[in-house]
């Protein structure tokens, strides 16, 4: 599964949610919801040239094996409602990172993130075996922090500095983790409706 990781078509999906590749034939359907200040944590997209240039970018990150970007399908309205990674993904160390995820205003608080981040911790513990999973978020997303709370996430402290954002300016990240010796009594207790 490592060898072909990249080149894999994966499909992850339960009753509320469907992650499938990313691709640039899902630009239109982005191009509905990403003009949203909420989400610049994650990107910045405020004219459809940066969103070409989003769309591009994302898309040859797992052309180039930097990273796995996925689509998210809300199964209820079969809209797409965002987009989530695979990331920092260390198959010799068995780590990776899930991230870089945003949703649209009308998908926020549905209950789509828990049933998205389900299944991409599932797929990662138990079919690429990964030993750690990682969580990041800028130390001003109160939202995204208390979402990865919410997965059963141990937070692990601040790394200061720890990226530039759009406008040039150094920002902290929270990390969190969950460990492959944790995930069966978390996939019980969080997330015994998808189970």
């Amino acid at each position: 599964m490592m060898n072909d990781f990249y080149s894999n078509n994966i499909i992850l999906e339960n009753h509320i949610v469907k992650l499938v590749p990313f691709e640039e034939k899902y630009k239109e359907q982005l191009k509905k919801i990403i003009y949203d200040k909420e989400v610049y944590y994650t990107i910045e997209c405020k004219s459809d040239g940066e969103l070409e240039k989003y769309v591009t970018q994302t898309a040859n990150q797992r052309n180039e094996g930097n990273s796995y970007p996925f689509i998210i399908i809300d199964k209820r309205t079969n809209e797409v409602a965002g987009s989530t990674r695979y990331g920092n993904i260390q198959f010799n160390n068995k780590r990776l990172e899930i991230g870089w995820t945003w949703y649209g205003k009308p998908f926020r608080g549905t209950g789509l993130n828990k049933a998205c981040k389900f299944e991409l911790l599932k797929f990662a513990f138990e079919e690429l075996e990964i030993r750690r999973v990682q969580f990041s978020a800028d130390v001003r997303n109160t939202r995204s922090q208390k979402a990865i709370k919410k997965l059963g996430a141990t937070k692990e402290g601040v790394f200061r500095a720890n990226y530039i954002d759009t406008s040039g300016v150094s920002r902290d990240d929270v990390y969190f983790s969950i460990l492959h010796s944790e995930w069966d009594e978390i996939k019980k207790y969080m997330f015994n409706e998808f189970v």
